[in-house]
């Protein structure tokens, strides 16, 4: 039985299916469906991570995570720098996590 998904797999994926004999079709995305395609895989992605249950799980989702923003920056053409300058802004302007802060309720 088939089974859809629709989703955006890692390059080596084909190969893979191949060595398992699963039978599969594949297809190549345009620049906009790309993106669109990453920022869905970085919302699972991040999904993942906060489901991850112990160390090595999260270590692993967490590189898959940065697989993903990885593809993400370099396709919008964004460099580490770029965005490691723009986190120690926001962190000069917002703060980090540090003191493990939640807000529970505000009144206007």
């Amino acid at each position: 039985m088939r089974t859809r998904y629709d989703k955006l797999i890692r390059d080596h994926v084909p190969e893979i299916m191949d060595a398992q004999e699963v039978r599969y079709e594949v297809g190549v995305l345009g620049d906009e469906a790309f993106r669109r395609a990453l920022l869905t895989k970085l919302a699972e992605e991040a999904a993942e991570a906060g489901e991850a249950a112990g160390h090595e799980a999260l270590v692993r989702e967490l590189a898959d995570l940065s697989e993903v923003l990885d593809a993400v920056m370099e396709h919008a053409g964004i460099g580490v720098e770029e965005v490691r300058s723009m986190q120690r802004a926001r962190r000069a302007e917002r703060g980090g996590f540090e003191r493990r802060l939640v807000l529970r309720w505000t009144e206007p």
